[in-house]
């Protein structure tokens, strides 16, 4: 699974160290040496799991697909965003986590109010 391209549907074989990689940059952190660069180009489908080879030089539109399943393999590549959430359930079940308005002269550093409390208080 390839952490820099989410959506790669393709390994290719690396000419230099005869490795399987989904992208350079899997290469680039697992290898010393720098990938060596090839006209010819060996896949793996990720989706029906069998090998096939192109030329980069004569790619056509038709090279776009896997030659055994179909499977588009020529896509935009999705690469992971840095982002930050609130992991919280489903807010129609569970809105602790929605913050109310109509509560803005309550003080929040207090978990319970003693003058209410004050005759439960053992």
């Amino acid at each position: 699974m390839c952490k820099h391209i989410l959506n790669a549907q393709v390994s290719i074989r690396s000419p230099c160290c005869r490795k399987w990689f989904d992208c350079p940059d899997c290469h680039a952190e697992s290898e010393t040496h720098p990938l060596l660069k090839s006209a010819e180009i060996t896949l793996i489908c990720k989706k029906c799991k069998k090998a096939f080879r192109k030329d980069s030089r004569e790619f056509e539109e038709a090279d776009e697909y896997c030659p055994h399943c179909d499977n588009h393999y020529v896509l935009e590549a999705k690469t992971p965003k840095a982002a930050l959430r609130v992991e919280s359930e489903d807010v129609r079940m569970d809105s602790r986590f929605i913050k109310d308005d109509r509560l803005k002269d309550f003080d929040e550093s207090e978990l319970f109010d003693v003058a209410e409390t004050a005759d439960r208080l053992g």
